[in-house]
């Protein structure tokens, strides 16, 4: 079940808890991708948030957003990058991506299996994907008042697993959101803090999400290869003037 892109739009642009877990998941995902210099960049879902400040340097950055979703102009004030479409069904050629970032798009799809497909299918050679998903073992994926109170939570084996079955290995992972899911300003106060503190724990145990660092696999064909020799076009040309008996 995907989120209405209006829900999502006043959570992580207007409520302090929204823009306090945009900051959280973008700083770990800066850490992770420093940089995208002269690399086109998609994100899927609502990966919007995140994806800004790779703007001034990526070749091209497109932001997919699907249909049961619905879609919002982004990002403010620039030239729209933002495209409605088919959860799997994107319209981007095949393997012209090399950076794709995925959030609010895998636990609320209703075709995961057929969306890692897509995703797999517009990542070019040396592609990296990063999966952003909500921790099982997390609050915020307890919580309805948050975006990842929704969807299927995922612990870090059961989505690495269902990677690995799509033909992506996963390189490296990472955890976010360790402050609480309260719109109380203590707790809002004390995020900056908590989050500091929670990356010192280790992944599994912490963090409201999940961000998983994946590359495409890409396997040799199989099977014995047969050689066909061509004909020798000298052979046909002196066939035409000098024509050979042919075997009895």
């Amino acid at each position: 079940m995907h989120l209405d892109v209006q829900d999502l739009r006043n959570f992580y642009y207007r409520s302090t808890l929204g823009r306090a877990a945009q900051a959280s998941i973008r700083s770990r995902l800066l850490q992770m991708w420093p940089d995208a210099m002269g690399q086109t960049m998609a994100g899927f879902g609502f990966a919007a948030p995140l994806m800004r400040p790779y703007l001034p340097e990526a070749r091209r950055v497109v932001a997919l957003m699907p249909g049961p979703q619905g879609v919002m102009q982004w990002p403010a004030g620039l030239p729209n990058v933002s495209v409605l479409c088919e959860e799997t069904r994107w319209p981007l050629d095949t393997g012209r991506v090399d950076r794709l970032l995925v959030m609010h798009g895998l636990e609320t799809s209703d075709h995961p299996a057929k969306l890692l497909e897509e995703c797999w299918r517009v990542l070019g050679p040396g592609g990296r994907a990063i999966f952003v998903v909500p921790n099982r073992a997390g609050l915020w994926s307890r919580s309805d008042k948050t975006p990842f109170g929704y969807g299927r939570p995922y612990t870090l084996g059961q989505l690495e697993s269902q990677l690995r079955a799509h033909q992506f290995t996963t390189e490296r992972h990472a955890a976010a959101l360790y402050q609480l899911p309260s719109m109380r300003r203590f707790w809002l106060k004390s995020g900056p803090a908590i989050e500091k503190m929670g990356r010192q724990l280790p992944t599994v145990l912490a963090g409201g999400v999940f961000l998983v660092e994946v590359s495409k696999q890409i396997h040799q064909p199989r099977g014995l290869a047969t050689k066909v020799k061509a004909r020798s076009r000298i052979r046909v040309l002196e066939g035409l003037s000098n024509p050979m008996p042919k075997p009895a």
